[in-house]
């Protein structure tokens, strides 16, 4: 009997020490400390992979080309145009007439469009006023120049076209910053994601080979008859139970790494599975995020860069180039063309000077509607989208700042949490530790032992989330400003 004592003494001091031992090795910074042969991969490793290769990211500078196509495109208003006509009329023998013009035309910003040109005009039916004398071979030279002064002097359709397109530009690298930012936010939530489930799995591995090493010493003192068949049973539920924790972390760790590698492409745009040897890590941030002067600056870089916002902006000011070009249209429109006949080049070859009022060709062409009531409700549409665009922007602006300001009283709130579940976690790994010794004592048995090592792993699984949930709303603090936490630039 004396014997049995001292060997149920010594199973409680052997048992102890394994939890002791187990206790250490679920202690949560240790699950942080990875093996030599797991290297770490970081969120900003995660970034520029992402920025360099991935298929989206890639799309969104197609935006950036398709607005220098516009560009161009306008541009082309402005190219040097080549005309030539040529008409001919020959009917029993006779020429009628023969009549061939050339020109090339130059257009500018200011909307003086010089042109140059010669006609060559011959035959018996000519009109007069198309004749040419016949010393000079039939041919005539021309240069002019053409000059709106009312309608299309300070703006017309190719300059508000060009101006439109030099915006486009701007809108596109809005929306291209926008794009490019949601991607970031969605892999930073999956990576965090992949981060919890990660380490979780790895603090229940842990906990799952404890509750398997103290099954098996419970179950071979119950073979010595030093453990009863109740504790073999309640060490084979707890393991059971382990087990089944495990279980679920793993696929949760599995399929949060198949997300990651929805994000993975290699530099000939070919998918990548996530590298098994590596693991994410958490790089201690720095604190001044949690400052106002933080959020200060977050909200002011808001107003001005959002992509929202930016784009709202270039929309207004298409809108100012769509009112001016209303503006320019209630004018008259007023033409003049003067054009000098063989001046300075003679048709011969030979040279003299400009002079005014004599061998000219001169026009003017007046119009304009009477009531204008095709203009004036141009004018008063884009007038109401002007006020319609004010009134969203301002709108958009305060819903911007205000989701910044939530956010990081979210992410302020969290780290409160979070040093208050760190000490939970502390004052469980106390009490498990005191049931240790009251178990030495012979003041506690396995059931007590397993129910404060599950708080334990509660505590502990839950200040693991918090970390995660805690990166990820940094990450969505910046996503709500519109700017990038960023170390690197795409």
């Amino acid at each position: 009997m004396r014997y049995k004592r001292q060997m149920k003494r010594l199973f409680i001091i052997f048992f102890a020490l394994i939890v002791r031992q187990g206790l250490a090795q679920t202690a949560t910074d240790s699950i942080f400390i990875l093996p030599d042969t797991v290297k770490p991969f970081t969120i900003e490793n995660f970034y520029a992979s992402i920025l360099e290769n991935h298929p989206i990211v890639k799309q969104t500078r197609l935006l950036s080309e398709t607005a220098r196509q516009e560009v161009r495109l306008a541009r082309g208003a402005f190219d040097p145009k080549l005309e030539s006509q040529g008409n001919t009329k020959e009917f029993n023998d006779k020429e009628y007439y023969n009549r061939w013009i050339a020109s090339i035309t130059v257009p500018t910003w200011f909307p003086i469009n010089p042109k140059l040109g010669v006609e060559q005009n011959s035959g018996a039916f000519i009109n007069p006023e198309n004749s040419v004398p016949v010393s000079d071979n039939f041919r005539q030279i021309f240069t002019g120049v053409s000059l709106p002064i009312g309608r299309g002097l300070f703006t017309d359709e190719r300059r508000a076209a060009l101006k439109q397109a030099k915006l486009f530009t701007q809108l596109a690298e809005a929306e291209q910053i926008k794009l490019i930012n949601k991607i970031l936010l969605d892999a930073a939530k999956d990576y965090w994601q992949w981060y919890y489930s990660y380490y979780n799995f790895i603090l229940l591995t842990r906990n799952a080979d404890i509750a398997l090493e103290i099954f098996r010493r419970v179950k071979l003192d119950a073979n010595f008859g030093e453990a009863s068949v109740l504790d073999t049973v309640q060490a084979k539920i707890t393991l059971q139970q382990r087990l089944v924790e495990r279980q679920e972390a793993f696929l949760d760790f599995t399929n949060n790494g198949i997300k990651i590698s929805n994000y993975l492409w290699d530099t000939e745009e070919g998918p990548l599975l996530l590298d098994p040897s590596v693991a994410p890590v958490l790089v201690p941030g720095d604190q001044e995020i949690l400052s106002t002067q933080t959020l200060e600056e977050l909200s002011f870089q808001a107003k001005q860069n959002h992509p929202e916002l930016r784009k709202l902006t270039v929309k207004l000011d298409q809108l100012d180039v769509e009112r001016k070009l209303a503006v320019e249209y209630l004018k008259p429109r007023l033409d003049l063309n003067y054009n000098f006949l063989n001046q300075p080049i003679l048709p011969t070859g030979g040279f003299q000077s400009f002079q005014f009022g004599t061998n000219y060709k001169f026009g003017l062409d007046f119009s304009i509607p009477i009531l204008l009531r095709k203009e004036r409700a141009k004018l008063g549409q884009t007038n109401i989208k002007i006020r319609g665009t004010e009134l969203e922007r301002m709108q958009a602006e305060r819903e911007i700042v205000n989701s910044v300001q939530q956010v990081y009283n979210q992410l302020v709130n969290t780290n409160i949490i979070i040093a208050q579940q760190a000490s939970v976690v502390a004052n469980y790994e106390r009490i498990l530790r005191g049931e240790i010794l009251n178990l030495e004592n012979g003041e506690s048995d396995l059931f007590k032992i397993n129910v404060q090592q599950e708080k334990l792993i509660l505590s502990q699984t839950k200040l693991l989330k918090l970390k995660a949930e805690y990166e990820k709303m940094k990450a969505t603090l910046y996503w709500a400003a519109g700017v990038r936490n960023l170390a690197i630039t795409p």
